[in-house]
């Protein structure tokens, strides 16, 4: 068995993926740039830079499992609202029928 034989591990799947899906990104981006009829609209395919350029990135961004850069990511949680770990008041509960009100005779 010769070393090409060998099936790739999922490491090197995932690299070689990571690889394809940043080249069809660059490629995408130059051909939005470069070409003014990428940037149009087709009948059956719908608006050219979303399958150039938006979807290749979302699939890329998707291997990474959606992580945030560092540095977005601040920007980030402080427009995310602070949840504060003080506990709540317990809820009222009702009164019994009667307790508390006069009946009437």
């Amino acid at each position: 068995m010769t070393p090409t034989d060998r099936p790739l591990t999922a490491d090197a799947r995932l690299a070689r993926l990571d690889e394809a899906l940043r080249a069809l990104v660059a490629i995408g981006v130059a051909l939005v740039l470069l070409l003014p009829a990428a940037r149009g609209h087709h009948a059956l395919l719908g608006w050219w830079p979303l399958w150039l350029v938006a979807m290749p990135a979302s699939a890329w961004w998707a291997l990474h499992r959606f992580h945030v850069p560092a540095e977005a990511g601040a920007g980030v949680r402080r427009l995310l609202p602070v949840r504060h770990s003080a506990r709540r008041p317990a809820q009222a509960r009702r009164r019994r029928r009667g307790a508390g009100v006069a009946q009437a005779a």
